[in-house]
């Protein structure tokens, strides 16, 4: 790698692979965490210090662990501001790692090592996963390694012009520095605020001074200052945090939507109408009133009228006007009654109301009906009258059954009209059965045939008495 890290090859083997076709993805430094995450070091400081001194020619390894399999890449930003591409490489272009693996580069038996060439100074390794692979072939040469930008600001900046649309939790990054020369490093003078919001494109004040739009990372000097963050159509964000040398903090603020009113005026005829705006009882008719801009659910309620109900879109700065004429309740409705035969009893809620067909008008709700006719039975039904309304009800009437109760001097076989009725135990038999002129036969082994055509009337009871007499 140039100046900052040499690939010493210990075998000259192995062509350059053909790099894949990636579409260009998203990234933003210093995401969101999310689901994914990234951890990398020196071997110099595997606790993450940042203050890791390498000298001229000392070999360095660098090691890497993600939670979640996922793709590395890693970059080495030099004092000097120019940058490497440490992963992948001509000679290892294997940068998939799989899930809580910590993986060190180079890895034990690779054809390559790295060692520190200079310059003197503060040196950054970033780390950089994602769950789909990458293609940097617009900043990154893979097989020389060189990064044809500068500065680890730039660098940020650049990817995430690349690499636009990863979700936030299918990406991570993480960054570690170190320092090369003889002497131990000054402590940092500055620390880094990362500000983002939602929605982002926040214009972004520090101390009173404009710096950029969010997504932004900055540089300040460590203690309080006072951040604004403004964006049309959005309150104003203000808050004062405190940044520490050497340390990251992050301001992540959810922006309000500017509140705007307009003007809602009610009124009804007739007046007096109590009036509801989204459920809340606001006043009664006429009335006007201050709304949030939007769309806004009314309804108004009078003794003695229906319910008026109506969605209105309040515009900021203008006034909506309202006014309905009212609609009287109606609080009754009309029963119509026919039956087949005609000339049946009505009964209405138990009371008797003429005979079909019949026209009533009753009050709007639920109504009991019982149709009756002497030999046939009853109909009943539960009915809605509705206010306004006419509601039909048509009651089929069937003939009641008659009972035939028949008595036997032995026990035998009864047929009616020719179809078997049953058999008498103990020498009688109680049926229920279709009214009218009925054939009855009554047949016993050994006794002559009974037969005789009987009146069943409808509803009626009927005892016969038959004595059956022997074959001689």
């Amino acid at each position: 790698m140039r100046r900052w890290l040499s690939l010493l090859l210990w075998s000259l083997a192995g062509a350059a692979m053909a790099q894949a076709t990636i579409s260009p993805q998203g990234i933003i430094v210093n995401p969101t965490p999310g689901d994914l995450t990234v951890t990398v070091w020196v071997d110099k400081d595997p606790g993450r210090s940042g203050n890791a001194v390498y000298k001229m020619g000392e070999p360095i390894r660098i090691g890497v662990e993600v939670n979640r399999d996922a793709y590395v890449y890693l970059f080495n930003v030099n004092a000097d501001g120019s940058v490497d591409l440490i992963l992948p490489n001509a000679y290892d272009r294997n940068n998939r790692l799989r899930a809580g693996e910590a993986r060190t580069y180079p890895p034990k038996g690779a054809r390559y090592e790295f060692t520190i060439t200079g310059p003197e100074g503060e040196n950054y390794v970033l780390a950089l996963a994602s769950l789909r692979p990458l293609s940097l072939g617009e900043i990154a040469d893979v097989k020389s390694g060189r990064v044809n930008l500068k500065g680890l600001r730039n660098l940020s900046q650049t990817l995430s012009i690349i690499v636009r649309p990863v979700p936030n939790r299918e990406w991570a990054t993480d960054a570690i520095r170190y320092y090369v020369g003889r002497r131990a490093p000054p402590p940092p003078a500055t620390g880094t605020l990362a500000i983002e919001s939602s929605p982002g494109g926040a214009k972004v004040f520090i101390d009173g001074a404009y710096r950029g739009r969010t997504p932004l990372v900055l540089e300040l000097r460590p203690g309080m200052h006072d951040v604004e963050l403004r964006l049309e159509g959005y309150e104003p964000y203000r808050a004062r945090v405190q940044v520490r040398a050497g340390q990251t903090t992050r301001l992540s603020p959810r922006l309000v939507r500017t509140v705007r009113t307009g003007t809602l005026f009610v009124d009804s005829s007739p007046q007096g109408a109590q009036v509801y705006v989204d459920g809340d009882p606001v006043g009664r008719t006429p009335v006007q009133l201050a709304l949030d801009e939007g769309t806004h659910d009314v309804e108004l309620r009078l003794e003695g009228y229906e319910p008026y109900r109506v969605r209105v879109q309040v515009r900021a700065g203008q006034t909506t006007r309202l006014s309905p004429r009212l609609v009287a309740v109606v609080r009754t409705g009309t029963l119509e009654v026919t039956s087949t035969p005609d000339g049946a009893e009505v009964y209405v809620d138990g009371v008797y109301r003429g005979r079909t067909r019949l026209l009533m008008e009753l009050e709007a709700g639920m109504h009991d009906v019982e149709v009756r006719m002497d030999g046939y039975t009853s109909y009943r039904a539960r009915v809605r009258v509705d206010p306004g309304a006419t509601t039909r009800v048509f009651a089929r009437l069937t003939a009641a059954k008659a009972t035939l109760d028949l008595s036997v001097n032995v026990d035998a076989q009864v047929f009616l009209d020719g179809y078997f009725l049953g058999k008498t135990k103990n020498g009688r038999l109680v049926a229920k059965v279709s009214p009218g002129n009925r054939e009855l036969v009554v047949i016993a082994p050994g006794y002559h045939v009974y037969v005789e055509t009987v009146r069943l009337e409808p509803g009626g009871y009927h005892k016969f008495v038959v004595r059956l007499q022997r074959i001689r």
